[in-house]
This record gives C-alpha cells, sequence and structure tokens, in this order.
C-alpha cells in the first residue's frame, strides 16, 4: 500500500490544470456523493492532474482515496496531493490498464475522460482490471461521453470524436451498449445512467459476483 502524503516532502512543482477537471467536478461529485457513499478505499484510474482526487477526497473524508497513473502524470498528481494535504489521499500507483493492476481490493473504482482515449482493447483490459480488484458489492463510476443507438448525442461530440481520431485512430468516443457488455460479462450491473453537463454521463455499475 502506497503511504499517504504528508509533510516534510520538497517544494512541488506547478501544479498542472485542467479546465475540463474543474467544470465537471461538482455535477460528478453529485453522483459519488450517492453513490460512494460507505467508508472505503477508491481506486482512481487514470488520475491526470490530479485535481479530482483533491476535490473528491476533501468533500468525502470517508474514501481513501488511491491515486494511479503512467508515470509521466505522477509529479502532478503529486504536487496536488502535496497542496492538498489531505490524509485520505494516497500517492500514485503506476498502472497502465495493459499491464499489472494493484494486487489488493477496492471498494470503488473511479474514471474520468479515459476509455475514449484509449485504443478499443485497452477499453477491453479496463474492465477485465476493475473485475481483478472490485469487491462484491463494489461499485465502479466512470464518466466521459458516450454514443447511444449508434449515434452521437450531440454535434459537439461529433466534433470531438475527429478530433480524437486526428491524434489517434484507435481512440474515440465508445458506444454505451458496447462498453455495459463489457461490464455484464465483467460480472458488472448498472446501477445508473446519469446526464451530466457539456454532454457527458456518469455510469455507475454494481459488482454482483465473486472473481472466477
Amino acid at each position: 500500500m502506497q503511504e499517504a502524503i504528508g509533510s516534510g516532502l520538497v517544494t512541488p512543482p506547478e501544479r498542472p490544470f485542467s479546465e475540463s477537471c474543474e467544470r465537471n467536478q461538482e455535477p460528478i461529485l453529485s453522483v459519488l456523493r450517492e453513490y460512494f457513499d460507505r467508508p472505503g478505499a477508491v481506486l482512481e484510474i487514470g488520475s491526470g492532474t490530479g485535481q479530482h482526487a483533491v476535490y473528491f477526497g476533501a468533500a468525502l473524508p470517508h474514501l481513501q482515496w488511491q491515486t494511479s497513473d503512467v508515470p509521466a502524470s505522477h509529479g502532478g498528481i503529486l504536487a496536488w496531493l502535496e497542496y492538498a494535504h489531505l490524509p485520505n489521499l494516497l500517492a500514485p500507483l503506476d498502472l497502465d490498464v495493459t499491464g499489472n493492476w494493484p494486487t489488493r481490493d477496492f471498494d470503488y473504482v473511479f474514471s474520468a475522460n479515459t476509455l475514449h482515449i484509449m485504443a478499443w482493447p485497452e477499453v477491453i483490459r479496463f474492465f477485465a482490471g476493475v473485475e481483478e480488484v472490485l469487491r462484491v458489492g463494489g461499485r465502479l463510476a466512470v464518466y466521459g461521453p458516450f454514443n447511444y443507438g449508434g449515434e452521437y448525442t450531440s454535434e459537439s461530440n461529433a466534433r470531438f470524436d475527429d478530433w480524437l481520431k486526428s491524434r489517434d485512430a484507435r481512440s474515440g468516443i465508445r458506444h454505451f451498449e458496447q462498453v455495459d457488455a463489457l461490464a455484464r460479462g465483467a460480472g458488472l450491473h448498472l446501477l445508473t445512467d446519469r446526464e451530466m453537463p457539456a454532454n457527458n454521463r456518469t455510469l455507475v455499475w454494481e459488482m454482483r459476483r465473486g472473481r472466477l
């Protein structure tokens, strides 16, 4: 287990900042308050700048928040954690969804704006990994844009999808039906599909079976 961020660290570098994190954190928090309601440990997959971890960690002190990302993002995450100095925030794990996942179990898993930047095989591995680490009765919350019935939900999402594919042809907005099928295959049952600002959604599933 990682150590909680405490005093005595060197002065952190300038903290990275994401405007989208700033805009979406309150709507996401409203969902997490409802579905991440019991004390427990959260694995955040793709902590990015670290802003979400700090905001949600402060608002939800009953949760131990384990950050994770690829090593290139760790410096920024640590800068935010040192700035917040919250006892329930843990230093980032090195986690690429296609590699090794943590060996401990979690009560919750959270990920924001990640599935559309992954290649489809990585999305498959994402849900396989969640199945490995999420306890029975645990919950997975995923925030981001999704297509429904094979269609974009807005013109802005269609433009965003074009932009994603121009950067990496393997990425793109995922189809809800395909994502939910992966979740069901991993033993997850959909609890809510919540509309969010800017044509995004927050999906929450609950783990209904033990590991096979």
